[in-house]
């Protein structure tokens, strides 16, 4: 039988933390990563942009005969998911709704907090599927756009990201959330910062029950260790500084163009 991967694109080194849960849960699969470093950030662009971008990620990951597609991007996913599932003829799964399911999860006092891209928070993807799920829940949301371009920047730990964030950020725990929405896959790798101005408050992100949303669509079929191509559409050493810390290995870094598609 044929090995077809499972295909996962964000706008940048984020969503390998997505990649990272659903291998760490399925290591028998063969994955195509692709990300949009020459584009990003897609949280400030415009919505006619950001389902363009969309869907050549889409399509270029297709190329690779994928048998479904991730998208790890919560701008993404709150603007072009539909679009993606009607244009595409593979199974696409979102990142947003398995957040807000681990967001309802997570809280005991039914107040949650959601940061992301401006784009993100605009759509107002989180709000509506956190009440869809649970219309009593209130939702207060904050747009942090600085954190991508730090991440990109590799300043995780650096005194200006303490700042920025402690900025964002006390305006939601004036909201006394217990639970707060990483909605961006790049926020997980500020956990240690956000934790610490956020103390006692439960960080959710969207990797874990992604992985588990990505199981129900795999046969099991497939068997022996395997393989990781992680593509980009502009090189940096950054890139492979990040996505090693993520992944916890090395894997050689493709660059490739969009325009294949």
């Amino acid at each position: 039988m044929e090995r077809r991967p499972i295909g996962i694109f964000d706008s940048g080194v984020g969503g390998l933390t997505v990649l990272k849960a659903i291998r760490d849960r399925y290591p028998d699969e063969d994955f195509v990563y692709f990300g949009d470093t020459a584009r990003v950030p897609y949280g400030t662009k415009s919505e006619r942009t950001i389902i363009k971008y969309s869907l050549e990620n889409a399509r270029l990951l297709r190329k690779f005969n994928v048998k479904l597609i991730v998208v790890a991007c919560n701008t993404s996913s709150s603007y072009a998911l539909d679009i993606l599932k009607r244009e595409l003829d593979v199974p696409v799964i979102g990142v947003v709704r398995p957040g807000a399911v681990a967001a309802v999860k997570a809280t005991r006092t039914g107040n949650i907090g959601v940061i992301g891209t401006e784009a993100t928070v605009k759509s107002g993807a989180y709000r509506r599927e956190i009440l869809s799920i649970n219309p009593f829940i209130k939702v207060f949301q904050k747009p942090c756009p600085l954190f991508v371009p730090l991440i990109e920047e590799g300043w995780l730990e650096d005194r200006v990201t303490y700042m920025v964030a402690e900025r964002y950020l006390s305006e939601l725990k004036g909201k006394n959330i217990d639970t707060l929405v990483l909605g961006c896959t790049h926020y997980p790798l500020l956990k240690n910062v956000i934790g610490k101005v956020c103390n006692n408050i439960t960080l959710v992100d969207s990797a874990e029950e992604t992985a588990i949303e990505t199981g129900k669509f795999l046969g099991g079929e497939v068997k022996g260790n395997g393989e990781v191509r992680i593509l980009v559409s502009d090189m940096s050493r950054r890139f492979k500084k990040i996505a090693e810390m993520i992944m916890g290995e090395s894997f050689p870094v493709e660059e490739v163009s969009v325009d294949v598609c």
